[in-house]
């Protein structure tokens, strides 16, 4: 894939690869910046940080034969320069050491160990500065020995870049052990983000070593973070002369006898804005749908014709079918008039299972703007057999917005939102509080209510997304997912108070 950076989507909550890194190092030395003082720069915030979390006591460093062991060299001098007890290990004899690395290993005023579990004994810290996101085969020998040994003493382990063994392009563990911080340098990886990499990383740190903004002049992402700063600006803004028409006509297939899901959906999209919210239901259903809600409105159906006058009034300006939808011929075809009409449509949970085993039929009806929200059991269903389905997630959402033609959401506590033109967003900030039956629906109405605003779609699964989390962060232990929409009022107001400041967590605003 060519890499580009959409116009609208802000360099400061890029993701970049290994090798999108290297590139970067590469301009910051061509910029004048050498390779050794591009070292320096970036193991001090390593030592750094850990003086600002630690009091003094013995640590032990693991260094390994590249750059991050060079990093690691610098962080044990300054460590030792500040009167903390600190020994060095290196995997490899010292005379492999080559360039920056060398440099600061020959600056290094103590012995050096060999890399081995025996070096742990009296370490109170461990900084694993054995390998960086490059890193493209399993941990193995000493490194895999010595790291897990760490975790088996319930040691401190702090990494520099990565935790050895951790993937950083996809998050994948091919021998990594949980951390407890991790100091990155310029921006982060799409490993920090991506499980288990988000767990096994701890807290991160992104240290400023001195790479120029310029250089994304050259290294153009393709990947970022989610955050404000991406779509603040998009969202949707009232007018002072603006009424409930002009905020756009959320409609949602109400299911039966199923009705719960549908009823959050519907609240989730008046909450988030949608002038009008409307819940399309089997006459069977009215009673129940009419009782439950109180400024959504609820239109019966009665034969399929009453769906498609529904669909004939162009007011609607956003469609949603799914939550409690089920599965089978008659939902079958109500996706398709949905998607006939050219509308912007959210697809989630019984929508997509309803396709499997045929899916390229869904993704030659879709017409307009379409945003699909499968969790990994949905996702499975729906691609199995047109992609791989097994590979990382980055990978996946990515393959599947291009063959459906969709935006993708694919959710989990690292949800991913991925365009068919490349674009791909990773989202850190949901709780484990969001692992709640039916949260899923409460999101796909909030892309709805966006959608049906206006909303450019990828900038609304990503706001919708972003949104979800912060109202569970907002909400605290006891989360059930009707809670959710009556928490957004207070997201967007904690939103028109920071304004888009990039590259922050929920909790750090």
């Amino acid at each position: 894939m060519t890499d580009f950076a959409p116009p609208e989507l802000d360099c400061s909550t890029a993701l970049l690869s290994a090798v999108q890194m290297a590139e970067a190092d590469r301009l910051t030395v061509e910029s004048g910046i050498s390779n050794n003082a591009l070292m320096e720069n970036a193991g001090r915030p390593v030592a750094q940080a850990i003086m600002e979390r630690w009091t003094p006591r013995p640590v032990l460093v693991l260094c390994g034969p590249g750059s991050n062991g060079g990093d690691g060299f610098v962080a044990a001098r300054c460590l030792a320069e500040a009167g903390w007890p600190v020994r060095v290990a290196l995997l490899v004899p010292r005379t492999d050491l080559r360039g920056a690395a060398a440099h600061h290993a020959g600056l290094w005023p103590g012995p050096i160990e060999p890399l081995t579990p025996a070096a742990l004994e009296g370490a109170e810290l461990v900084v694993d500065a054995i390998f960086g996101a490059g890193l493209s085969r399993a941990l193995e020998g000493a490194a895999l020995q010595t790291l897990a040994e760490a975790a088996a003493r319930k040691l401190t382990v702090i990494a520099v870049d990565v935790p050895s063994g951790l993937m950083g392009d996809t998050g994948a563990n091919v021998g990594a052990v949980p951390c407890v911080l991790t100091v990155t340098c310029f921006r982060k990886k799409p490993g920090h983000l991506l499980q288990p990499g988000r767990c096994l990383c701890g807290e991160l740190v992104v240290a400023d070593i001195g790479t120029p903004a310029s250089v994304f002049t050259q290294v153009r992402p393709d990947t970022f973070e989610n955050d404000p700063a991406l779509w603040a600006d998009a969202l949707p803004g009232l007018q002072l002369d603006g009424n409930k028409y002009g905020r756009g006509h959320a409609l949602v297939w109400g299911g039966w006898p199923t009705t719960g899901a549908a009823r959050m959906a519907a609240r989730a999209a008046a909450r988030v804005g949608a002038g009008l919210t409307t819940v399309a239901v089997p006459e069977a259903a009215l009673s129940v749908y009419a009782a439950a809600l109180t400024s959504v409105m609820v239109h019966p159906v009665v034969r399929p014709e009453d769906l498609q006058a529904l669909l004939a009034d162009s007011r609607y300006s956003g469609l949603l079918i799914g939550p409690g939808a089920g599965i089978g011929p008659d939902t079958r075809a109500r996706i398709l008039a949905m998607l006939k009409t050219g509308r912007a449509t959210v697809l989630d949970a019984d929508a997509l299972s309803t396709f499997k085993g045929d899916p390229l039929s869904l993704f030659g009806a879709i017409a307009g703007p379409c945003v699909l929200t499968p969790h990994d059991g949905e996702f499975v269903r729906l691609f199995d057999n047109v992609i791989d389905t097994h590979g990382d997630k980055l990978s996946r959402a990515r393959a599947a917005a291009q063959a459906s033609g969709a935006i993708v959401v694919l959710k989990g506590s690292d949800t991913m939102i991925a365009a068919p033109d490349g674009r791909a967003v990773i989202n850190a900030n949901a709780p484990p509080t969001l692992a709640t039956a039916g949260a899923g629906d409460v999101l796909s109405g909030m892309v709805l209510g966006l959608l049906a605003q206006g909303m450019e779609p990828f900038l609304a699964a990503c706001a919708a997304v972003w949104m979800h989390g912060a109202a569970a962060t907002d909400f605290g232990p006891g989360l059930l997912a009707e809670d959710l929409p009556d928490r957004l009022p207070g997201v967007f107001r904690a939103l028109a108070r920071m304004g888009a400041e990039p590259a922050k967590t929920w909790g750090e605003r």
